[in-house]
């Protein structure tokens, strides 16, 4: 099953400058290891010591964001697109 990842700018350092790479994962959890065996040290951006996403990192499925799914443990499936997006703050 291949899943297509939207790459923000400041973690393409570790994908060789690519914005999409393709990855496998039946959950958000297998293509977050998923990307860290191709891209290496990608995971440590990606999550905190205990494994979860940063908190200032929002990962969508589809669009969806999955703080409102089922967290990591959102099922994927073969063409679904998960993109992430850094949190942006201001006033």
């Amino acid at each position: 099953m291949t899943v297509k990842v939207l790459i923000p700018t400041p973690l393409q350092k570790f994908t060789n400058n690519q914005a999409t790479i393709e990855c496998t994962g039946s959950s958000v959890s297998e293509l977050i290891d998923s990307l860290e065996v191709s891209c290496p040290g990608i995971k440590k951006s990606l999550c905190d010591d205990s494994g979860e996403p940063r908190r200032f990192l929002n990962f969508y499925v589809n669009s969806e964001d999955i703080r409102f799914l089922e967290g990591t443990k959102t099922e994927l499936k073969s063409g679904d697109e998960v993109s992430i997006v850094p949190a942006v703050a201001g006033g």
